[in-house]
């Protein structure tokens, strides 16, 4: 068996038991036995409990950003950008739903030079979202409201989806992307001051 397959496999076992039990309650051996290995043989592919987080919330951090930063940056009406950013962002937690809760929730197990370093990428990834809605602020396209406190409020619904999605669900990944970006982007306009 390859190394990168093994490796990929370390990671996705153990964010399925980060996941349903946190990072801390999930001891090396959890992960060994959850692939049927010795935990002993666990260190042939990983240094470290903190590398597996750590490979998991950089592998999911990638993912919000080659989804989300290509829309962020695109020409085109605010609130077509934000449209899109939110269903690329709703598409990466339902996708990659362990990763993202992962990255979600027990990044803050990390050490802290990386903790740090992640915290700089959570707060550069939530400025896309920022910088898009007072975009369209600046435009008059949405109320003005502050872009901070509701890209912060955007993001934390978007990010519950992680919690209680499911692929069998009622709705699909897409209808959900599109009933939150409908509710955020009418509650942006439906304030909006005529200029």
């Amino acid at each position: 068996m390859a190394l990168d397959t093994r490796r990929q496999q370390i990671d996705d076992a153990a964010a399925a038991l980060f996941r349903e039990r946190g990072y801390a309650a999930t001891s090396v051996r959890d992960i060994a036995h959850a692939l049927n290995i010795q935990g002993g043989s666990l260190y042939a592919h990983v240094a470290s409990k903190e590398d597996v987080l750590w490979s998991i919330v950089s592998r999911a951090a990638d993912r919000f950003n080659t989804h989300v930063g290509p829309i962020a940056a695109a020409a085109g009406p605010s609130a077509s950008r934000l449209r899109e950013m939110i269903r690329a962002h709703v598409g990466v937690v339902t996708a990659s739903q362990g990763d993202a809760a992962v990255f979600l929730h027990e990044w803050r197990f990390l050490g802290d030079a990386r903790r740090e370093q992640m915290a700089a990428r959570r707060d550069a990834y939530e400025a896309l979202f920022r910088q898009a809605i007072g975009e369209g602020i600046a435009a008059g396209d949405f109320a003005p409201l502050d872009a901070k406190l509701t890209a912060t409020a955007l993001l934390t619904a978007l990010n519950g989806i992680a919690t209680w999605y499911r692929p069998d669900g009622a709705l699909t990944a897409n209808e959900i992307a599109d009933a939150y970006a409908d509710l955020f982007l009418s509650a942006l306009t439906a304030a909006r001051t005529d200029r």
